[in-house]
């Protein structure tokens, strides 16, 4: 069919179960559920997610209350709020952003800093 852009879940929809698929989504509305998506997850400002998601990357301007893990990236911008744990290799919280939960990150420490490591 061609790239014909990203499908979009208007503000008006309320979505329950679980999501999947290959495109990029931005969500303005609601979904509940779980997410797992090949491609860039965008919640939009308008947008609340109540679901664990899996995807490639996100972008986070609304509400998301679940679990994440990204194969790339998760970015939570300026107004966002998430309550959940995060595990991608990259994480961008922007200042004013909300987030309540833990962060993993796949990092491994130079041999001389293991040592000196809290825990």
């Amino acid at each position: 069919m061609g790239n014909q852009g990203p499908c979009i879940i208007g503000q008006g929809i309320t979505i329950n179960g679980r999501l999947t698929g290959d495109e990029d989504l931005i969500i303005e509305g609601r979904v509940e559920g779980t997410i797992a998506l090949n491609n860039h997850l965008i919640v939009e400002q308008t947008g609340a997610v109540v679901a664990d998601i899996e995807t490639v990357e996100l972008t986070v301007r609304g509400q998301v209350n679940g679990n994440i893990t990204a194969v790339e990236l998760v970015s939570i911008m300026a107004d966002a709020v998430v309550i959940g744990d995060i595990r991608a290799p990259r994480v961008i919280i922007e200042d004013g952003a909300r987030f309540k939960g833990n962060i993993e990150m796949e990092v491994t420490l130079p041999e001389g800093l293991k040592a000196t490591r809290a825990r």
